[in-house]
């Protein structure tokens, strides 16, 4: 970090997320785009580490857990926005670098889990419907497995692939002689930029190796 500036690299930096979270950073005054690595760019994440002081990780689950370990180790925090991967490793400090991981970045998506985690408490069942992209590799979301995982009881998931799709999350919730439905959808990939800012500018400061959902940042008296 030079002058209150922060280097960014984003890892993934080709793929729709990646060319919007590259956007983003070129747009905020206080974060510079360092590098920019991707297979389709030929340039490898090792390539760019020693110019960043936060890389963004767009990229696959069977690279996102090196790639950050890569960066940890070489004391490069890290903000990982791809899912369908066990960060348990991260917990352990194995280098000065912090990790950050959320299942979503749309602050949006962060509220409706929110306000399903509250819905839950007072409403008798739920499931999950959680659409994508076709493209997307894992099944379910990660923000639906957290959705679930944070919500009271057994909450079921339906995952839908389809063409057309970005990122859209149905919770409904029912009880006697009525139902709730809490429903969230990024029509556009910018909407996960605000929060990978959020969290690129809180990294470093982090008491934690590895820290887990957006929700951390926006509500830290209730994590």
């Amino acid at each position: 970090m030079t002058g209150g500036v922060i280097r960014v690299g984003v890892a993934g930096a080709a793929g729709r997320v990646g060319q919007a979270i590259c956007a983003g950073v070129e747009a905020a005054g206080d974060l510079v785009l360092a590098g920019r690595a991707d297979p389709a760019l030929d340039t490898p994440l090792a390539s760019i580490l020693g110019d960043c002081d936060v890389v963004v990780d767009f990229t696959r689950p069977d690279t996102a857990l090196d790639n950050a370990l890569a960066c940890v180790t070489a004391g490069v925090h890290v903000v990982i926005g791809t899912t369908g991967f066990d960060p348990a490793p991260l917990a352990e400090r194995r280098g000065p670098g912090n990790a950050f991981l959320a299942p979503n970045f749309a602050i949006g998506a962060v509220l409706m889990m929110r306000f399903a985690v509250e819905a839950s408490r007072h409403m008798a069942r739920a499931e999950i419907i959680e659409l994508h992209h076709d493209a997307k590799l894992d099944a379910p979301s990660g923000t639906a497995r957290r959705t679930a995982e944070l919500m009271e009881g057994d909450v079921p998931i339906h995952s839908v692939r389809l063409p057309g799709l970005v990122a859209h999350q149905e919770v409904i919730l029912g009880d006697v002689g009525q139902t709730l439905t809490i429903r969230h959808d990024s029509t556009d990939r910018t909407s996960f930029v605000p929060g990978v800012l959020l969290a690129v500018r809180h990294v470093a400061r982090q008491d934690e190796p590895l820290v887990v959902g957006l929700e951390r940042l926006l509500f830290p008296d209730a994590a």
